[in-house]
């Protein structure tokens, strides 16, 4: 799949433009609905974009995939089936009973991790996903997501020399940049 059909995947099937502005998860204000799972909704549309992924960091090991739920789920578990690795999924907050755990899945103390997430404006989830997973003794050693709507989770990874990808930018789809301050209404 070239970077031009995964435009068009997630243009056909996970952007709306639409009449009055949403709230993101991000606190942010848009016009421009992006739905990385609606994007992806079909077997061989997950497929190719979990192939994508993985050629985005094709020089680095990794022995799990994962990231915050829902938002990382289906690539965690699509990369985990491609490659043959192990996925886990990163709660946002303890389930209250059981266990109690933070990261459901495999056990990711001293492994090489990938974080995924479908969609990023300010990089919230994958950085809460970064940190928890740091908590827990994994080494972050790669990130990527479907689409970046911004320029923030860049920052954030650079800042922390972890190479970080996005298989669509806000350029791609020819959207405003969410960050930090703007808000848009």
């Amino acid at each position: 799949m070239s970077h031009t059909e995964v435009v068009e995947l997630v243009k056909a099937g996970g952007y709306r433009r639409l009449g009055e502005a949403v709230k993101l998860a991000s606190g942010q204000w848009s016009r421009d609905f992006v739905d990385g799972k609606a994007a992806v909704a079909s077997g061989k549309g997950l497929q190719l974009v979990c192939r994508e992924m993985v050629n985005a960091h094709r020089d680095i090991a990794f022995d799990a995939v994962g990231g915050l739920t829902m938002g990382a789920d289906a690539y965690a578990v699509g990369i985990a089936i491609h490659c043959g690795c192990d996925w886990f999924f990163v709660r946002k907050e303890p389930k209250g009973r059981g266990t109690n755990k933070l990261i459901e899945g495999a056990q990711i103390h001293g492994r090489r991790v990938l974080l995924v997430d479908d969609v990023v404006s300010t990089g919230g989830s994958i950085q809460t996903a970064y940190e928890r997973v740091q908590d827990a003794g994994g080494i972050v050693v790669a990130a990527v997501t479907l689409v970046d709507r911004g320029e923030v989770a860049r920052q954030y990874f650079d800042d922390r020399n972890i190479p970080f990808v996005a298989l669509v930018t806000y350029r791609d789809l020819g959207i405003e940049p969410v960050g930090p301050a703007l808000l848009v209404r």
